[in-house]
């Protein structure tokens, strides 16, 4: 990693919804427009909450069956708790339930609540969540496939490894946007440059939205401010490219 951006840039980052996120990562033509965030495999447990935006700490982890040599859960917690001191910036914790479906817990209110002590900013695990009315009077975002009753046998497995959530590869250190439509990743390279295009590129969009609010919305003219929209974001993302090659 290059470092963690200054919060002002997080927070302008935090300002706006994940799909405006994923809209202009779009504009750098970098990868697949089918690549970058989680699939429906995983949910906002809590969506009223606002987007968050945070450093990837990743863990994986297990409960289907008792453990040998190994403790529960809470014995490999305070390892995930140095995680998040150790974060330069905010962090964001990413869990991959190893069992399939997943069969118990992945969090609960001692968790989350251990996150949030620890600095943690949101809470993301390919498995399911529990003590769902404990944890959302905490308010920490959290993303989840389900919720489930039980613990289990839960234990982390490991930490600090890449893990993979609703088919989004995700590493340490990665730059996730989350909120109530999903999560996405911010490549690397990127994070510097994607908070300076959200106002151009709202206002893009505002040339259409603008026109429908209005009423009286006809074929013509519809298909005329449509095309001054597509005009403003293909312009942005000829700036966008430039940026890119070191041109802008």
């Amino acid at each position: 990693m290059a470092g963690p951006l200054p919060a002002v840039e997080l927070k302008k980052l935090a300002s706006v919804d994940s799909p405006t996120i994923a809209n202009i990562i779009e504009l750098f033509g970098v990868q697949s427009r089918i690549a970058g965030y989680v699939n429906s495999s995983i949910r906002a447990v809590y969506p009223d909450l606002p987007p968050t935006v945070g450093y990837a700490v990743t863990a994986t982890f297990r409960s289907a069956y008792p453990t040998t040599g190994q403790g529960d859960v809470y014995d490999t917690l305070s390892a995930i708790i140095e995680g998040g001191e150790k974060t330069e910036g905010p962090a964001f914790m990413v869990v991959e339930d190893l069992d399939d479906p997943p069969v118990s817990a992945t969090y609960g209110e001692v968790m989350a609540t251990a996150m949030i002590a620890a600095g943690y900013v949101g809470l993301a695990t390919s498995g399911g969540g529990r003590d769902y009315e404990q944890v959302k009077a905490l308010k920490l975002p959290c993303f989840a496939n389900s919720m489930i009753v039980a613990h289990g046998f839960c234990h982390f497995e490991s930490s600090g490894t890449t893990v993979t959530l609703g088919g989004l590869t995700v590493n340490p250190g990665d730059l996730l946007h989350g909120d109530a439509n999903g999560i996405v990743k911010i490549p690397e390279h990127l994070a510097p440059h994607v908070s300076r295009f959200i106002e151009p590129y709202m206002a893009a969009e505002e040339i259409m939205m603008s026109y429908l609010r209005k009423g009286n919305v006809n074929f013509k003219d519809a298909a005329k401010v449509q095309h001054e929209m597509r005009d403003a974001q293909e312009a942005l993302a000829k700036e966008a490219a430039a940026l890119i090659a070191g041109n802008g």
